[in-house]
This record gives structure tokens, sequence and C-alpha cells, in this order.
């Protein structure tokens, strides 16, 4: 799509180009070019609010979008239609004057060379104005209405009989901004008391200790001790992966498939006399570790490497513990990653099913007789959780499940499941296993 550059400094215009990003180039969103060239902080923080809100709620949008078109556009001019999904989610969930949703929305087809669109637009998002009660009423007999594609719904309600109605409505609702406090550096009262000088409110979290949870959200530029590496941002569904593996001075521990390296720091943080080696296969995204590592002052062993190839990367010396941070569908952070639901698909989960059992299976022989290894997941699905902890534990003698003495999550007959929006966390799964001596 040519935009010239004048337009993309329109927000509703950078939105439209980051969904195309996303839907056609099947980026994540927050990888998106276009909501970055923004200059005005402000505009790009509105046009990542309304392509975030129209991505969450998307198949609701088009199928309201449908019943509003007299006759279906042409695929060239899916940006046309784009427009009305911004300009309906608005109207449909914003506080924003209606007048200046419709004039602006429809202004865009201008900057997007077709002039022809501006009354198609404006017509159609009136025509929503005057008959959106009627439209809500019969959308919600539709399964639209959960906007979640048909393969995931599915898979939700059979993994969830009883809990699948919640699990939609967390994954639609935007999540919290939840930090991690650096111990080892932050003098908590004097972070506590910046934040509160800066118009901040800092919760605690009753499982994770060290987090809080900061009202109004604020890009992290803005957050102060971010910068010094008092804070850094991650779920307390994430944090809990420290407790599980309890790391103890002197012992060598793996941090496998680690980018972009917030469990990493994290160890580090608690335990700076672990002898830490950190992995990942992505180069590009080793270099983020570094970069956090870097802020916080830190530093480990990093290696590019595959997990299931250790051959290409391993000593040879065990490790007394391992964290597997598996590779999953992120079924579990839907609520801060909108555009999952639509850049998954059911064989995409089968093959990181397959991924799953082949990390699991090259990294028990790295981990000494007593030692453990804590498999976690951010999805919500089944297959990739407790089913695969099953069969690893049916195909290896010698390993035991543990059972988890905690207060949070759903326990399994094979691990605990965190689900999304409990107490405020991401969706995780946990399992930990210990190695027979």
């Amino acid at each position: 799509m040519k935009i010239k550059q004048k337009a993309r400094q329109n927000p509703r215009v950078a939105a439209l180009l980051a969904l195309t990003e996303v839907l056609d180039e099947h980026r994540s969103l927050a990888d998106a070019t276009a909501l970055s060239v923004l200059r005005d902080s402000r505009e790009r923080a509105f046009a990542r609010h309304l392509a975030y809100g129209t991505l969450r709620w998307l198949s609701a949008l088009e199928w309201l979008a449908a019943q509003l078109f007299t006759k279906p556009l042409k695929h060239r001019d899916r940006d046309i239609r784009r427009l009305v999904l911004l300009g309906l989610q608005q109207l449909w969930h914003n506080q924003t004057a209606s007048h200046a949703v419709v004039n602006e929305t429809a202004e865009c087809a201008r900057w997007l060379g077709k002039p022809w669109a501006v009354g198609l637009i404006n017509a159609v998002l009136r025509r929503f104005q005057r008959e959106q009660q009627s439209l809500l009423v019969a959308l919600d007999q539709q399964d639209e209405r959960f906007a979640h594609p048909d393969w995931l719904l599915d898979e939700i309600k059979h993994d969830w009989p009883d809990q699948w109605a919640r699990i939609i409505d967390a994954n639609n609702h935007q999540a919290p901004l939840w930090l991690r406090i650096n111990r080892r550096q932050a003098d908590e009262t004097v972070l506590r008391k910046q934040l509160h000088d800066a118009g901040f409110e800092a919760s605690n979290h009753p499982y994770a200790r060290d987090a809080i949870c900061l009202t109004p959200a604020a890009a992290v530029t803005n957050i102060p001790g971010f910068e010094k590496g008092w804070l850094s941002v991650q779920d307390p569904a994430a944090q809990l992966a420290r407790d599980l593996l309890g790391p103890g001075a002197a012992e060598r521990i793996l941090d496998a498939c680690a980018a972009p390296g917030g469990k990493t720091a994290h160890l580090l943080e608690s335990c700076p006399g672990i002898e830490l080696t950190v992995l990942d296969k992505s180069a590009k995204r080793v270099d983020q570790i570094h970069q956090n590592l870097q802020r916080e002052g830190l530093s480990a062993e990093i290696h590019v490497g595959d997990a299931t190839a250790p051959g290409d990367w391993w000593n040879g010396e065990k490790f007394h513990k391992i964290l597997l941070d598996a590779p999953c569908s992120a079924t579990g952070v839907i609520r801060r990653h909108p555009e999952i639901k639509w850049l998954r698909s059911h064989d995409q989960v089968d093959a990181v099913v397959k991924t799953q059992a082949r990390l699991l299976a090259a990294l028990w022989p790295l981990l000494q007789s007593g030692g453990v290894l804590v498999y976690a997941t951010c999805s919500i699905l089944r297959r990739e959780n407790d089913l695969q902890v099953h069969r690893f534990l049916e195909q290896h003698a010698d390993a035991e499940l543990m059972k988890l003495a905690v207060d949070w999550g759903t326990a399994l007959t094979c691990g605990h499941q965190i689900m999304p929006g409990e107490a405020q966390m991401d969706g995780f799964f946990y399992a930990v296993l210990h190695k027979a001596v």
C-alpha cells in the first residue's frame, strides 16, 4: 500500500497500516512499523489503542460491517473495509464524539487515494449509528460476538467446559500494566515515592512478591526507575517461574528459550551467585536479552542455539536446574496481544506441540540426577500443557512430577494452570519435574 509520508502521520491511517501489517504480513502488533513512525506521542497512543481495540473485537466488527454494506467490497479495497472497522470500533467501544469519528474516518479514504469511498464510509457508519441497538441485539445471537476464531473457541470450550466463558471475557479485556521490582538494585522506598509523585498508583500482587501494578498505564520511558534498571515489565504469572525454580548460589542453571530475557533477569536479580546459561535460537531475540540485561547491569553466558540440538552449544556439564519456557500458542496472553487470535491456527498449534515434546526430550538428559526442570508455557490449551507433561512422564521412568504447594491456579493431574484474568494475571501453565537419583 503506497501512502505518502504526510498521510502516515494521521493516527487513523497509521492504525489502518498497522492492521495491514498484522493481517496481511502476519506481524505482531508490537512490531508494527506504522505505529512507531508517528511523531506525536498522543497520536501514537491513540493509533495504538485503536489498532489494538479493532483486533480485539475483529470478528464481531466484521460481522457488523457485513450487515451494513449493501454489497461486498473487492479484495483490493480491503483497506476501505478496514477503515470501516476502525470507525465501528470507536463508535461501539470508545467514548468519542460520533460526528468526529464518522467524518475523520471517512476522510481517511482521501489519504488512501480513494476519494470515491468517502461517501460510502460516511453512509455505513451513520447507518450503524441509526441501527446500533438492533444490530448489537442481533450480534448477541452470533458466535462472532466472542471475537475468537472458531477453531480456538471450540478448543477452549473443549478444554475448559465450565470456565470457557470467563476465559473468553478475560481475553477481550485489556490487561493491566505489571512491573517487576529489581530488589538487587532498587531502593523501594524511594521508588514508590517517585512513582507516587509522578502520578502513579502502585499496588502489590498476592502471589508474586516482586510485582507491582501501575495505574494509569504508561510508556516505560515515562515511568520513574525504569531506565535505571529498577523496574521491568513482566506479568505476575511469569514472575512465578523464579519461585518454582528456586535458584540457589553456585547452582548451574539453564534458561532455555529465554528471549526476551524477563525470567533470565529475574533469576539473576534474585540470586546473582548462580552459574546461568541462557539460550535462544533467534539471534535477533538474543540481542533483546543482551539489551535487557545491560539495562539492569546483569550478565550471563548467552548462546544463540537450538535447545533441541544441545551438541551445538552444550559443554557437557550437567545442570542442577533447567527452566524451559517452551514456545507455545501464547493463548494465555491474548488480552495483551489480541492479534494472536488471528495469527494462530490449529495446525500451528499441532506443530508447536511437537516442538515442545522434542525440547523436553532433548533437555532432560542435560539435567543431573536429583535436579529439577520447570516446564512453563503462556498457553491455556491442554495439549500444550498437562497433556504434554503426561506424555513425557509416560516416556521417562526417571521423571517424577512434583506436587506444588501453591495458592494460585488450578491443580491438574500434571501441573498447575493459571487462567487469563485470574488474580489479574496472564494465562500460564507450570509443571515441575524432578529427576530421580
